[in-house]
C-alpha cells in the first residue's frame, strides 16, 4: 500500500517509515505549513493533490490532527493515529469521531474514558522502539565520556519560565492553600490521578480568571482537563523530578540530561540535552541505572522513555504504571519504586548486584525484540485496521 505520513519532528518517525518499508510498503512524506492548525483551504488543496498524485491509499500520523482527520474524512480514506504525547489535546476535537478515523492512544485510562463516553473509533496500544546496537566508541573522547553514568536521567525538568502554573497570579489565599493541598496528597500516590475531578467550580472560575483559556471551536476538552493536564500535572512534575533527583543525587553520582543546561539538581552533574538517535541510546546502554519518572499526566500508559531505556539494553527504574504490568514482568524486564526510600534502596541494590540488574536489563531488551519493535507494532495496528 502507498502511505502518506505526516512529516513533521516526531521521535519514532523514521523508525516508522522503515518498518512500513520492510512490511513491503511504499512511504510518501506530506507536510504543509498548516498541519497545527483547525481550518485550512490551503492544506486540503494541498492534501487532495497529494494524494491523487500518489495514489495514497491510507494516511498515518504520530499523534492526532484534526486537519488531517477533516482531510481524510472529506476524500473517504483512513486515517491512523498514533498518539504518544499526554496531554494531548487534539484528540478532545470532535472530528477525532469521524468514521474513518482508526486512533490509537498508549495510555489505557485515556482509552477507556473516551470509549466509556461513546467513542468507539479510539483503541489502546502501547507505544514501540527500535533496539539498539551499539557501535564501537573512542573511549577517550571527551563526547563518549558524556554517554556513561553509574544513574542517569533523561528528560524535562518542567522548570521553565513559562510553564502553564506560572501564569496563574492573581488566585485567592483559598485557591492556593487547596491546590498546595491537593497538589501534595497526589505526589504521595502512584497509579492514579485524582487532580481534575477534585477541581470544582469555584476554583475552576478562579483559575479561569487567572488564566482565561478559549477551548478551540471544535474542541470538548473541559476546563478541568486543561487546568489539571496543562498547568497543575506538569508543575507536579516538576516538584516531583526535583524532589526525587536530589534525593538520588545526595547519596549516588547521578547525570542529568535536560534541555535546560543552567537547571541545577544539587550534586547532579547536569550534561544537556541529547541527540534522540545518535546519543540517547548510548546513555541508556551505558548508565548502570536508568530512571523514568513520568508526566504526572499519563496515569496508566508507559512512557516513550521507559520504551526506549529498555530497547538499549539499558536497566530501567520506574514509578509504578499499570501499563508496564500488561506487557512486561518487573524484577525480569524492569523495575519499580513506589516511594522515595524505595527508590534510593533499590539504586543501592541494583548498583550493588551487577549481575542480577545485567540480567534484567538484558531481558527487558529481549522482550521488546520479541514484541514491542515498530514492525510489530504497525503490523498489529494495520492487521487490525484492515480486518475492521
Amino acid at each position: 500500500m502507498n502511505i502518506l505520513i505526516m512529516d513533521w519532528g516526531a521521535f519514532g518517525k523514521e523508525s516508522a517509515i522503515k518498518a512500513f518499508e520492510e512490511l513491503g510498503h511504499k512511504v510518501f512524506r506530506f507536510f504543509h505549513k498548516d498541519y497545527l492548525e483547525r481550518r485550512s483551504d490551503d492544506f486540503m488543496n494541498a492534501f487532495k493533490s497529494f494524494i491523487t498524485d500518489n495514489n495514497i491509499d491510507f494516511c498515518f500520523s504520530f499523534n492526532f490532527y484534526p486537519i488531517l482527520a477533516e482531510s481524510c474524512k472529506e476524500n473517504n480514506l483512513k486515517y491512523i493515529s498514533f498518539v504518544y504525547d499526554s496531554p494531548h489535546v487534539n484528540i478532545f476535537s470532535y472530528t477525532v469521531t469521524y468514521p474513518t478515523n482508526y486512533v490509537f492512544l498508549f495510555d489505557s485510562d485515556l482509552c477507556t474514558t473516551f470509549n466509556n463516553g461513546g467513542i468507539k473509533n479510539i483503541y489502546y496500544s502501547p507505544l514501540a522502539a527500535d533496539i539498539f546496537t551499539p557501535q564501537k566508541l573512542d573511549p577517550d573522547s571527551v563526547w563518549t565520556k558524556r554517554l556513561y553514568a553509574k544513574v542517569s536521567f533523561v528528560g524535562a525538568l518542567y522548570n521553565e519560565d513559562h510553564n502553564f502554573f506560572e501564569r496563574l497570579k492573581g488566585i485567592s489565599d483559598y485557591t492556593k492553600g487547596y491546590l498546595d493541598g491537593i497538589m501534595k496528597a497526589q505526589l504521595k500516590i502512584y497509579g492514579y490521578n485524582f487532580i481534575e475531578e477534585l477541581l470544582t467550580k469555584p476554583i475552576i472560575d478562579d483559575l479561569q480568571k487567572a488564566c482565561p483559556y478559549t477551548p478551540s471551536f471544535d474542541g470538548a476538552q473541559t476546563l478541568e482537563y486543561v487546568f489539571a493536564n496543562y498547568f497543575i500535572d506538569r508543575k507536579l512534575t516538576e516538584l516531583e523530578r526535583k524532589d526525587l533527583l536530589s534525593a538520588v543525587a545526595a547519596k549516588f553520582p547521578l547525570n542529568i540530561y535536560t534541555l535546560d543546561i543552567d537547571a541545577t539538581i544539587p550534586n547532579a552533574v547536569n550534561l544537556g540535552a541529547v541527540d534522540y538517535y545518535k546519543e540517547m541510546p548510548y546513555v541508556f546502554y551505558n548508565s548502570k541505572i536508568n530512571l523514568n519518572i513520568s508526566l504526572r499526566s499519563i496515569t496508566a500508559g508507559i512512557p516513550l522513555r521507559a520504551m526506549d531505556i529498555m530497547a538499549a539494553g539499558g536497566f530501567l527504574l520506574t514509578n509504578y504504571q499499570p501499563d508496564l504490568l500488561r506487557h512486561f514482568v518487573p524484577g525480569e524486564d524492569f523495575v519499580y519504586f513506589e516511594s522515595k526510600k524505595d527508590l534510593l534502596e533499590k539504586i543501592d541494590y541494583y548498583l550493588k548486584h551487577e549481575d542480577e540488574r545485567k540480567a534484567i536489563a538484558r531481558h527487558g531488551q529481549e522482550t521488546i525484540a520479541a514484541h514491542h519493535t515498530y514492525k510489530h507494532r504497525l503490523k498489529e495496528i494495520l492487521d487490525f485496521v484492515f480486518e475492521n
